[in-house]
């Protein structure tokens, strides 16, 4: 569910960043295409999630993420009323995340700031924040995946399995591996020139 989860929550970042735009054209991030990236490490059991969605700044990276952690992850699966909480606050995505890994990193700079900022935890209540003026406008999200059930999806073919089950139709690109995974997830917005065929007969059969 996490995978699912964490590709929402950056679309739907992305989708605050295609709004904000509508109505500012001389934004300077104007350039930078919409996308969403997963690259996995088998070695390390470490899966990677980027968008250039509108990005978080300090303050709700660690509203967000800090209230999170400093609930417990072994807590989150003893006190279901905290995390029916925790949930309908902060959705499933950040909160499944953390289930299932033994670190978490969170790298991400907001639309109009221009420092970015990183955010780790390492298991336990604590975690740390620390500036980073190289960090490009959205958010990437690194997990260290529990050495458990949940470390399969480590591998490419599963999670290009949730995908094509889960998000194959989110309207923007999903690259895994470097290579676009959801072609025809915009299929309705390109123009009739720009399609295909087997597009189509892929689309509706």
């Amino acid at each position: 569910v996490f995978i699912r989860e964490l590709i929402a929550n950056a679309s739907d970042a992305l989708e605050k960043r295609r709004y904000l735009e509508m109505g500012d054209k001389a934004s300077p991030v104007q350039e930078i295409p919409f996308e969403i990236r997963i690259d996995c490490d088998v070695k390390n059991r470490k899966l990677v999630f980027t968008d250039t969605g509108i990005g978080m700044n300090e303050e709700e990276l660690v509203g967000l993420l800090g209230t999170i952690a400093k609930s417990g992850s072994k807590s989150f699966r003893s006190d279901e009323e905290k995390a029916e909480s925790l949930i309908g606050q902060f959705g499933v995505g950040f909160y499944s995340a953390f289930v299932v890994s033994d670190k978490v990193r969170v790298t991400t700079r907001k639309v109009d700031e221009t420092t970015g900022h990183v955010w780790t935890w390492s298991g336990g209540k604590q975690f740390e924040v620390e500036e980073d003026s190289t960090t490009q406008v959205g958010t990437k999200i690194e997990l260290w995946l529990k050495d458990s059930e949940a470390a399969k999806f480590v591998h490419a073919e599963k999670v290009a399995d949730v995908i094509n089950k889960y998000s194959y139709f989110i309207s923007v690109p999903i690259f895994l591996n470097g290579e676009r995974i959801n072609v025809m997830s915009a299929l309705w917005m390109m123009k009739p020139s720009e399609t295909t065929q087997e597009m189509h007969d892929t689309l509706f059969k």
